[in-house]
């Protein structure tokens, strides 16, 4: 007799979709010189440079003279991407490029989960594009400074946590007065920590002051 499989197709399916890919992590830019974070802030996309393969490099060709001298690690590079409705996993905003000071309109789309499309356009007539791909952990060696592990240069605009007070010594602990709730230390937080650094990248001026 013969056997039906269709039950079994169908779950098969029904997996590949919950398991949609999308165009949030670490990219690897197609030169390979670089890896860009993409991050999802108030449901708009940005990118910032995570890990760079010769370190130390400067935003020199910056149109605002302030901005020369900041560091290209932490850097954002895609901006204010917004999800267009009416092609699949494309988004639309601009791209910064550092080599020239200058940014340009752009796209993003996800052709397949370890494949994406970058397009950026002069007047959406003189269009140029890469293909970036999926960055595999330590792409450039596991001592290579990264946006996530670098404690030396935060990540600029970012707000960070005060240092908590020191341990009573000889392990003692203290108690409220009778009828006195525990105090309060200033800056702690409760629950569940947003991880590292995409709570920063959202804090970053630029991005954290966009219009949305």
């Amino acid at each position: 007799m013969r056997k039906f499989t269709y039950p079994a197709l169908f779950l098969v399916m029904t997996c590949g979709m919950a398991h949609a890919a999308d165009p949030l992590g670490d990219w690897l830019v197609e030169d390979k010189v670089a890896t860009i974070k993409i991050v999802d802030c108030n449901s708009r996309l940005w990118g910032v440079v995570s890990a760079e393969k010769t370190p130390g490099g400067t935003d020199s060709q910056n149109p605002d003279k302030t901005k020369r001298t900041r560091s290209t690690l932490g850097m954002p590079v895609l901006l204010n991407m917004k999800k267009v409705a009416d092609e699949k996993d494309k988004w639309e905003g601009q791209i910064y490029n550092a080599k020239n000071g200058k940014t340009y309109e752009a796209s993003i789309q996800l052709k397949s989960p370890n494949r994406l499309e970058v397009e950026g356009c002069v007047m959406s007539i003189l269009c140029g594009g890469q293909t970036w791909t999926r960055a595999p952990e330590n792409v450039f060696g596991p001592n290579t400074k990264t946006l996530s592990t670098s404690s030396a240069s935060p990540v600029p605009g970012a707000k960070t946590s005060p240092t908590p007070a020191p341990p009573v010594a000889g392990g003692a602990k203290s108690h409220p007065a009778p009828g006195h709730a525990p105090p309060k230390v200033i800056g702690q937080k409760t629950g569940p920590v947003d991880p590292a650094p995409v709570s920063e990248i959202c804090l970053l001026p630029e991005i954290a002051g966009a219009a949305h």
